[in-house]
Order: C-alpha cells, then structure tokens, then sequence
C-alpha cells in the first residue's frame, strides 16, 4: 500500500448547504431592501402628488385666462358680458336673448372647458366684486368651497397672473 495515496474525504451532505446558504438571502436582509424600498417609494409618492396638486392649479389659471379671452370675444360681438344669470354657459350655447352676433358653436369649442382642473363649474359674477369694471370668474379650488389655504384657496380672474 505504498503507492496507494487516500484522498481528503468530503462530507457531501454540508458542502451544497453552505453554498446554498451563501447564495441565498436571509429573511432579514430581504425585510431591510423591502423597508429601504418603501421609504424611497413614499419620498418619491410625497413628491409627485406635490407637483399634481400644482399642475392642477396651473391648469385652472390657465383655463380661466381662456374663458376670459372667450368673453371678450363674446363681449366684441354683442357689445356686452353676459348676465350672471345667463352664466358661462352664453359661452358654448346661445342664451334665449341678449345677443346680437352669435357665431355657430358658440365661444368655446368644449363644454370643459368651463370647468377648473378638479371638474368643478367656474363661478362667474358680472359685474365682478373684485374686477367691478368688468366680470370675476374664479374656481373655488381643490376643495371646491370659497377660501382656503394652499390648493384649497379661490383662484381667480383677479390672481391670474400670480404663480
């Protein structure tokens, strides 16, 4: 036997679980990147509704500078705003009187755009308490009654150009 060289015996049984146990992820460390996921995820979620909620008000400025160009228009035409009454409506359909030169399918190509970016009706008042040589058209915000703070607060023909 003295040629004959034993090899190292190995234990078959522990060499694939320590190489399985290395290459596989505790229940912990998958908890950590899932925790670590999240955290990024509701920064980011915070964020992103911060600049909808901003879009939104920008949408509804810009929507209102459109309506007050339309009633301009309709004020060239018939040599008036219409009533408070008659409403922004006079805009995307003729009102029973009070006009003179309406043009076929009104002022305003689409009923929505009578509507702020929360799909609420614009208010309209002629004459206007904060513009009384002219009209007020205003949206009542994100919360859609008068006042607020932030995106709840009026936004209006008046404050059009503010940011």
């Amino acid at each position: 036997m003295q040629g004959l060289q034993l090899e190292p015996r190995h234990d078959s049984r522990r060499t694939p679980s320590r190489n399985r146990r290395r290459a596989a992820f505790t229940l912990i460390e998958i908890m950590a990147v899932v925790i670590i996921m999240g955290l990024l995820m509701g920064a980011v979620g915070i964020a992103v509704i911060g600049q909808v909620e901003r879009a939104r008000v920008m949408t509804t400025r810009t929507k209102i500078a459109q309506v007050e160009s339309a009633l301009e228009f309709y004020r060239m035409d018939n040599s008036r705003y219409p009533t408070t009454d008659q409403g922004l409506e006079a805009l995307v359909s003729e009102p029973s009187s009070g006009t003179r030169n309406y043009p076929t399918g009104g002022y305003l190509k689409k009923k929505d755009g009578l509507k702020d970016a929360w799909d609420e009706a614009f208010q309209y008042q002629n004459p206007g308490q904060r513009n009384p040589g002219s009209f007020d058209v205003w949206s009542q915000g994100a919360d859609g009654k008068p006042g607020g703070d932030d995106t709840d607060a009026d936004i209006g023909n008046w404050d059009v150009d503010q940011e």
